[in-house]
């Protein structure tokens, strides 16, 4: 297993619990790979990673159950989930549908407090492909992501997609650490913001198609999207 324990802990704010702040920690590894599908990981193995104890461990993977990200094994701990080729396109398909005429909605509509905000989540996940930060990376990027479609006012609508988020496996991700590919789809994000501010829907709504294809391509471990 491979969590970068120096800052799988510290991705939330001061007020975030121990179990929220492990909880996303591995979920970050299990949707980039680091904790492979199929392996079985116990509470105390990964208590002892992250030193901490057992209980907001448990407490966690029992959350990441409820989200189907692992499965309980009884006196044995919990195995990660699989996603198929074919059920990471449909989510794929799935989320473009939803999220680009969402965002493209936004456009020319964000306040300037909201897009500071966002911007600042944005600028988040620069620092994280360009620190090789994974777990950064990839909260950061849910975070954004997820409080543009909380903007667009349709709380069933960032519900189906964070559902969708938890079931995405990017195994290929991992390899990407420090690459240009991995830090050209964190500028994006500071792209569609532009976008957004300047009201280009039509443009906003079509990066915002490319950026989740990129789920597809080389964040999955493919040469095709």
């Amino acid at each position: 297993m491979a969590i970068e324990d120096s800052t799988s802990l510290g991705l939330l704010t001061p007020s975030t619990s121990l179990r929220e702040r492990v909880e996303e920690a591995i979920a970050a590894a299990i949707v980039s790979g680091q904790m492979p599908a199929g392996e079985v990981f116990s509470a105390p193995t990964l208590a002892a990673r992250f030193g901490v104890s057992a209980t907001p461990v448990r407490e966690a993977m029992l959350n990441l159950a409820k989200r189907g990200m692992v499965e309980i094994l009884r006196n044995k701990g919990f195995r990660v989930t699989a996603v198929s080729e074919d059920d990471l396109r449909a989510i794929v398909d799935v989320r473009q549908l939803l999220e680009a005429p969402a965002v493209r909605r936004l456009s020319g509509r964000l306040t300037p407090t909201d897009l500071a905000h966002l911007r600042g989540l944005a600028e988040e996940i620069v620092r994280g492909a360009r620190d090789a930060d994974l777990a950064r990376y990839l909260q950061a990027d849910t975070t954004f992501h997820l409080t543009l479609l909380k903007l667009a006012g349709n709380t069933r609508l960032h519900d189906i997609v964070a559902d969708l988020r938890a079931q995405t496996r990017l195994t290929g991700l991992a390899d990407l650490v420090a690459t240009e590919e991995l830090q050209a789809s964190a500028r994006e994000h500071l792209e569609m913001l532009d976008l957004l501010e300047a009201g280009s829907a039509d443009a906003c709504e079509d990066l915002m198609v490319r950026h989740i294809g990129h789920v597809l391509g080389w964040w999955s471990g493919h040469t095709e999207a």
